[in-house]
């Protein structure tokens, strides 16, 4: 355990335009050992995290002069930090897009301060438990499959034409979790966990939304999948021969 003197909070980015919320997240998640910093709009965001990481982004989508969805997607471009979105309670298709555009959960407003401590909290829990198991589970470096690579370590994944092609980081615990289990049936369940949409609010088209976003990345034709295939009834599988490059 670090002690007082050596532990460094981690570090929330806030942004919404509403005063009054920023004044609540920032006070109640100081108030429980974390550093906030918050900002109005994505210029004041973008200056903040060029000068000082983020360890995740909270992310009202209902900006007034902004919108929300486009920073999240702008932001996933350039970034791979956790986001969380806030949404409003009726908005389904706020909190579809968001997910789409690479956010990794969402709270709806109006929200309980204590819930959110708690996305945070298991967010960036997941965040640690993942990296740590991504970077040294069985040794594995990298996986490739049909000219693709997955590096483990940098987080990256590599095209058959040597680009590189941006996962959040729901994105990237999801294909992780396929290549380490290919030509597996992989139930809803453990999908749900893998992309970390696990709570007690993930509606019905979650899991369905993260494999959409994922096909679209790496199928040639993603309305016609050759590689993450659904397995009515069951899940999903992966289809390709995967190889796992340690060391």
């Amino acid at each position: 355990m670090q002690s007082p003197s050596t532990f460094t909070p981690p570090h929330v980015l806030a942004v919404d335009d509403d005063p009054d919320v920023l004044s609540l997240i920032s006070s109640y998640l100081t108030d429980h050992d974390l550093r906030v910093t918050t900002s109005s709009n994505e210029l004041e965001m973008t200056e903040v995290m060029a000068r000082d990481a983020a360890d995740i982004v909270v992310l009202d989508l209902r900006l007034a002069r902004e919108d929300g969805i486009q920073i999240a997607r702008r932001l996933r471009e350039r970034s791979v930090v956790p986001i969380i979105i806030l949404t409003g309670r009726l908005e389904e298709a706020d909190r579809v897009m968001g997910l789409e555009m690479g956010a990794d959960d969402y709270v709806t407003k109006p929200f309980s301060p204590r819930e959110l401590l708690a996305r945070v909290r298991a967010l960036l829990r997941r965040t640690r438990m993942h990296t740590t198991s991504a970077g040294s589970s069985a040794n594995v470096r990298c996986y490739r499959f049909v000219g693709w690579e997955l590096n483990i370590g940098l987080r990256r994944l590599t095209s058959p034409s040597k680009s590189v092609v941006a996962l959040s980081n729901s994105e990237f615990s999801l294909l992780l979790a396929f290549l380490s289990a290919p030509q597996r049936v992989l139930g809803r369940e453990q999908l749900l966990a893998a992309s970390r949409l696990h709570n007690a609010e993930v509606f019905d088209r979650a899991i369905d939304v993260q494999v959409g976003r994922l096909r679209r990345k790496i199928e040639a034709n993603p309305k016609s999948p050759t590689l993450i295939v659904t397995e009515r009834g069951q899940g999903y599988s992966f289809s390709a021969d995967v190889d796992a490059i340690r060391g």
